[in-house]
């Protein structure tokens, strides 16, 4: 067991050396640390030997798990060196021209509060391994409605008030319209990819309705997806608490409800005690304490079919985040048509030079 140990950390640093990305090293360190993986398995193991084996393995085993940590460390920080030092050696700065700009009176812009959190969620699932896909504004009936299981005469669609466009009809019949979800998105990243895979897909959508302190007719979502083998909700409740915990730097109370959406099975949503009044009520939370911020699931067999995926083989959970209230949430932000409204009083708030 001994020698085993020392092969499989001999086995680790050689496949470090060998990669050159923070997602490949996070995946490695998963791979040798994790619950199911090799050094797990030994510890797992000390139980069934003999105390002088155990007065052994255990401080070994547990000395080449904290070298895996330290090596994986000092890999991720030499990777962002590098990545600096050639941003650094690619881009040039005048600093002439920030100081003429002072000189006159001008300042620079920043970046929208919901840029900003989308481009800060991006790297966190970055660093768990997910990609990033994008997708069209317009769409079609079968991307936007049909391949997420809501057909024609489903009453689901009656859920979302939806901008159509008009002339826009295929010769089937088929009409176009603005998206009402990033969850589209997920039919053209299955019909594109080969499972297992993960992503996430930000995006803008567009809903025909009467706008309020938490509503709003054009706002964004980020939608994501996992499918691979033997997915089950804990997975899917570990990544949203992950995300939660990175995103507001604080445990924060959430609550898990049963929820219908054509698109997962079974579904629900995740609310947030509101962070405007802690839960005490105000306008954002209709004065109930709680926001919905995140309706997820397991997908559904018939949106797994229609991206040519056996429901039989692989499994998965999706879920779709509204980045708007994420940012109210995060910024105690008591109106969402603020973001909206091209203010620039507003907005400079946000700007961080």
């Amino acid at each position: 067991m001994l020698q085993k140990l020392d092969e499989l950390f001999k086995e680790f640093q050689n496949t470090l050396n060998t990669i050159n990305t923070q997602a490949d090293v996070l995946n490695l360190k998963s791979e040798y640390l994790g619950k199911k993986g090799p050094i797990s398995d030994i510890l797992k193991g000390l139980k069934n030997a003999t105390v002088e084996e155990r007065k052994d393995l255990g401080p070994k085993a547990n000395q080449i798990k904290n070298e895996i940590q330290e090596l994986t460390v000092k890999k991720l920080a030499f990777i962002e060196t590098e990545a600096i030092n050639q941003k650094l050696a690619s881009e040039k700065i005048d600093t002439s021209l920030l100081n003429s700009v002072m000189v006159h009176g001008q300042e620079h812009g920043g970046f929208h509060p919901i840029t900003k959190i989308q481009q800060e969620i991006e790297d966190i699932f970055l660093s768990m391994g997910f990609g990033i896909l994008d997708g069209p504004h317009i769409e079609d009936e079968f991307h936007n409605f049909e391949a997420l299981n809501v057909p024609s005469d489903h009453p689901a669609r009656d859920m979302q008030d939806t901008f159509w466009l008009q002339g826009s009809e295929t010769p089937e019949g088929e009409r176009h319209l603005l998206r009402t979800h990033t969850s589209c998105v997920q039919v053209h990243g299955m019909l594109a990819n080969k499972p297992p895979f993960k992503f996430i897909a930000p995006g803008k959508v567009f809903r025909c309705e009467r706008t309020d302190a938490s509503h709003e007719s054009v706002f964004h979502q980020l939608e994501g997806m996992l499918v691979g083998k033997d997915i089950s909700v804990g997975n899917l409740i570990y990544f949203m608490k992950t995300l939660l915990s990175e995103i507001f730097k604080k445990e924060v109370e959430v609550r898990l409800r049963p929820g219908f959406f054509p698109f997962v099975e079974p579904g629900f949503e995740l609310d947030i005690r509101c962070l405007i009044c802690n839960g005490k009520g105000c306008s954002v939370c209709k004065q109930v304490g709680w926001v919905e911020l995140l309706p997820c699931g397991m997908v559904h067999p018939n949106v797994l079919k229609a991206g040519n995926i056996d429901p039989n083989e692989w499994n998965g959970f999706a879920f779709g985040l509204g980045l708007d209230r994420l940012v109210m949430m995060r910024y105690g932000i008591d109106d969402i048509r603020h973001l909206q409204s091209g203010d620039v009083r507003f907005v400079s708030q946000f700007k961080s030079y």
